[in-house]
């Protein structure tokens, strides 16, 4: 099955985000779904396929999206049990989600409505006054391996239609491209968000647990020539 995609036309910037602004993006899902993968490769245009699983990192990358510098603060869960306090702080820190699925992994598939619910949940009670509900993309990963699909593109679709939440099925494996539209569709549905309730991203604290997450930068070059990401320093933080 092949998808044809195509990258998103953000809004422009309102007053309201000044151009140093970071984009805080919490990716969750169950382990082994390719949150790790899909993000490296968005910063990086490259596909690693195996990660430490307990690993929780911070990523930092800046990105051109028409015309204007975006600067992304991707964390990348571990996707693990873990306790209410420690995912309560994680989405608490970010302004948008990525919600991830394998689609050969129905158990990760029916996941993803307890995650929306509990984003949602923590969200409202952490933002007194604001009825918006966080911007959240749904991603269905793996696409390639169609053989071992367990998760239909429509069953995907549908959940999506019933969150009222972007929908995007990828193969990251396959495709740098598609990886980017996941970013840029949750980047373009913050800035919708925020185009009509500006009190949407207020700065949080952030907390001693997100302090002790491991950050990584990724030295971009901005511009139509591509970007550019030292690799050898990334490497560092992987398994052996």
């Amino acid at each position: 099955m092949s998808t044809n995609f195509a990258l998103p036309r953000p809004l422009r910037r309102s007053g309201s985000l000044p151009a140093s602004r970071t984009i805080r993006i919490v990716v969750l899902g169950q382990g082994a779904v390719g949150k790790t993968a899909m993000t490296v490769r968005f910063i990086t245009k490259r596909f690693i396929g195996e990660y430490d699983p307990t690993l929780e990192t911070i990523y930092r990358h800046e990105a051109a999206i028409s015309g204007e510098v975006v600067h992304f603060e991707i964390l990348d869960t571990a996707g693990q049990e873990e306790d209410a306090l420690l995912i309560e702080e994680k989405i608490k820190w970010g302004d948008g989600f990525v919600i991830v699925y394998s689609v050969t992994d129905r158990c990760s598939f029916d996941e993803v409505m307890r995650l929306c619910f509990l984003v949602n949940h923590i969200h409202s009670n952490s933002r007194k006054g604001s009825s918006d509900p966080p911007p959240i993309v749904i991603v269905a990963n793996k696409r390639d391996l169609e053989f071992d699909r367990m998760v239909t593109t429509e069953d995907g679709e549908n959940l999506s239609k019933t969150l009222k939440h972007p929908f995007c099925e990828v193969s990251t494996r396959d495709s740098y491209e598609e990886t980017v539209v996941v970013f840029h569709t949750l980047y373009t549905e913050m800035m919708k968000q925020l185009s009509s309730s500006p009190t949407s991203f207020r700065r949080r604290a952030v907390s001693k647990l997100m302090d002790k997450i491991p950050k990584i930068h990724a030295n971009s070059t901005l511009g139509s020539t591509g970007r550019s990401f030292s690799f050898n320093s990334f490497r560092d933080f992987l398994p052996e």
